[in-house]
């Protein structure tokens, strides 16, 4: 039996797309790239990339981010990414080295 109750309101994001981080930690293929090794790096600790999309992973209820990170587009939590810090990356293609 359902109980209209039990629903919980999903939690909301805390970055958005477009949004520049870091990984916090080494980010490792859990499968979804059969093309690589099932333990393979796909971005480094410290790596920089952007939120291209967020989605909710429902079964834990929290957000999900994908993060082009060059390399690899990652889906990553909250724990495993930040905000990078103002002036790590260029603002603009324009401003790149």
């Amino acid at each position: 039996m359902n109980n209209v109750n039990s629903f919980v309101e999903p939690r909301s994001a805390a970055y958005a797309w477009g949004l520049r981080v870091v990984a916090l930690d080494d980010l490792v293929n859990d499968g979804s790239y059969p093309d690589r090794a099932s333990d393979a790096i796909l971005a480094a600790r410290g790596a920089l990339g952007e939120i291209v999309n967020v989605g909710h992973a429902t079964e834990h209820n929290e957000p999900v981010y994908l993060v082009d990170f060059g390399s690899a587009v990652v889906g990553c939590f909250e724990e495993e990414i930040a905000p990078a810090p103002a002036g790590l990356l260029p603002e603009t293609p324009e401003e790149a080295p």
